[in-house]
């Protein structure tokens, strides 16, 4: 796992000083402390930081092919590398080194922009061709690895690993960017398709860009997609079988390792399950860790531990303080960009411990987006029996009018909080699936807005982007949908940020063998009733792991990191959430009525309604405009 930076001069190329693209892999030291390199050409500069895990002496970067016409700087891992390496030697390629960076050179001078189809992986990487002067820029089928790009005012296209990398650059404009402002306080996360910086962008995933030397830049082209409009044919015994054996393949890829490997463990269904297949495939104890906390109702060190004596693990636990919260200055400097799942903290709290033993741990992320895991997804896919059921008029009409005047009761038991189920059956399954999946909705984040940041906006509404990605999905169902839209939005832009940013925090690097994209193209075809069987979700794969795991592990209800931040925003941060709307930075800005800031923060402190989300959404705002240095 390593960082990478660059700058490419397109229409009139110019000499690239080395000593800036270094300076730009430096502000991403972490991401690789074992090496750095620069390479330059007239037009182009390529910089890498490296954080050695295969071949570690043979493949420093930025790396030339064997002829010396193609140069690569390369973040990530290729799983296939060998068998690829094998067909190209079988082609005349000539291989120096014994790592899958070279791979890629060699694939592209064969395949051309192709080579992607047949990278199995997470990668970003930048390669330059000076035969045909051209720098192919690619990012991975699902987003695991970041890749940050600005188009500066000398006309040169700067890229980065992440978005401190592109800040080193002394012509990057600080202007914010309202659309993202609007996305972030709705989703609690900046999505793909914006960055907190007017022109920066992120390029997609799934996503390259062809640049060429004398010629204007093109826009991002997409090479993968994820398609959810056929069905598997067979029975459940047939499918259990079949997924079996592609995670087998998964897992077992990913353990491909030339330094400490091990796996992170909290005890649920796909974290117990990657430790599961990991167990049988090594002939050594799976290196573990948890961390836990000191609440019981919200600590699951006791799955954790149950399942490391099951399966023999080196296993390590941690119980975190509930009042970790004087770290959250260091975590919003980990994102660049305001980021508010406030799971990131206990995330980066696992990666620390787990760094203190390995250098690569295997996760069990993207299950729940595959399989349909998440409570939501099962309650769109209900809900979308209704819809269907009862004509549109009259859910308008009568569910519509009854969840406007319905009291929003966060103090009420949760069967008593009607009201955003209401106002979610009242609408389309796309715009319902947004309303579920938003941390505030329009109406709430207008009433926060001055009228002058409601102008700037100019009508944009964050939701319309996650509606018109459902609504062009290649799918079939409403179920079908949501996982579509929480696969290519939620999952990259929150859960894959998450991950990245705080195990590159630590120098560790992060594996997600349930994100194999062969395996998630099955869960894609499966039947709905092979995902969601009435109100189990990830049906098929927990039913394929019952040979493995307990029962208690894998019906138990999902719990996930629980972070205490009501509690803190009443208590020890208190002061903080007050602060807010007396706020110098925010208020400089001109985005919020202060008014209505107090109202949010009093309200909250009081006990009167649940408004922690929002005031920790606008906490991490002030801190990562403060670390952007943002000029309006």
């Amino acid at each position: 796992m390593c960082g990478i930076a660059g700058i490419f001069h397109a229409e009139t190329p110019k000499p690239v000083d080395p000593v800036r693209v270094e300076r730009m892999c430096e502000a991403m030291v972490h991401r690789g402390p074992d090496g750095s390199g620069v390479w330059t050409e007239h037009g182009v500069g390529l910089g890498h930081r490296r954080l050695s895990i295969i071949d570690l002496e043979g493949s420093p970067q930025p790396m030339q092919s064997a002829d010396g016409r193609a140069v690569i700087a390369f973040n990530g891992e290729i799983y296939n590398f060998r068998e690829l390496r094998s067909e190209l030697e079988k082609c005349g390629a000539k291989f120096r080194t014994q790592g899958d960076t070279e791979v890629i050179l060699a694939a592209w001078q064969r395949w051309g922009t192709a080579c992607l189809e047949r990278l199995h992986g997470m990668f970003a990487f930048a390669l330059y061709d000076l035969d045909k002067r051209q720098l192919f820029l690619a990012r991975d089928r699902f987003g695991v690895k970041p890749l940050f790009l600005a188009r500066l005012s000398d006309g040169s296209i700067a890229f980065a690993s992440e978005l401190k990398g592109l800040l080193a650059h002394p012509l990057l404009r600080r202007r914010a960017n309202p659309a993202a402002l609007d996305a972030y306080l709705t989703w609690g996360y900046v999505p793909d398709t914006h960055s907190m910086l007017e022109g920066v962008e992120k390029l997609p995933a799934g996503h390259f860009i062809l640049l060429e030397q004398g010629r204007a830049p093109e826009a991002a082209r997409r090479w993968w997609d994820i398609d959810f409009s056929n069905r598997e044919k067979g029975s459940e015994a047939e499918m259990s079988a079949r997924l079996v054996h592609l995670m087998r393949d998964a897992v077992q890829s990913r353990m491909v390792s030339d330094v400490p490997l091990g796996a992170f463990l909290s005890g649920g269904v796909d974290s117990s399950s990657v430790v599961a297949l990991m167990s049988e495939a090594s002939p050594e104890p799976v290196r573990t860790c948890s961390i836990g906390f000191d609440v019981k109702g919200v600590d699951e060190t006791s799955y954790a531990k149950a399942i490391a004596e099951k399966f023999g693990t080196a296993h390590t636990a941690r119980i975190v303080a509930q009042d970790d919260f004087a770290a959250i200055d260091d975590l919003a400097a980990m994102f660049d960009e305001p980021f508010a799942d406030a799971s990131a903290l206990p995330t980066w709290r696992v990666c620390q411990l787990a760094r203190e033993q390995v250098t690569v741990a295997l996760s069990g992320d993207g299950a729940d987006e595959a399989f349909a895991g998440y409570r939501r997804q099962v309650f769109h896919h209900n809900e979308e029996r209704i819809r269907s059921i009862i004509p549109a008029t009259m859910r308008e009409t009568v569910l519509g009018g009854l969840g406007k005047v319905w009291p929003k009761a966060d103090w009420a038991p949760r069967p008593l909080r009607a009201k955003s189920t209401l106002l979610a059956l009242a609408a389309s399954g796309e715009e319902g699936y947004a309303r579920g999946l938003s941390v505030m909705d329009q109406e709430q984040r207008n009433s926060l807005y001055s009228d002058q940041f409601v102008a700037q906006l100019s009508g944009f509404r964050a939701e319309d982007e996650l509606i018109g990605l459902m609504r062009n999905a290649p799918a079939r169902s409403g179920l079908d949908r949501a996982q579509y839209a929480d696969l290519k939005f939620w999952m990259p832009g929150d859960i894959l940020t998450k991950v990245d940013r705080t195990s590159m925090a630590t120098s560790l690097e992060a594996r997600e063998p349930l994100l194999d994209h062969r395996l998630v193209e099955f869960a894609a075809r499966l039947p709905e009733a092979m995902r969601v069987k009435g109100t189990t979700g990830k049906y098929l794969l927990k039913k394929c792991m019952e040979r493995y795991l307990p029962q208690d592990i894998l019906y138990r209800p999902k719990q996930g990191f629980v972070t205490p931040i009501a509690e803190w925003l009443r208590g020890p941060l208190s002061n903080q959430a007050r602060g807010i709307a007396s706020s110098g930075i925010l208020a400089s800005t001109g985005w919020f009525d202060q008014k209505a800031l107090q109202t949010l923060a009093e309200a909250h402190i009081s006990g009167r309604s649940d408004n922690s989300r929002p005031l920790w959404q606008l906490i991490m705002l002030e801190k990562s405009i403060t670390g952007l240095n943002i000029n309006g």
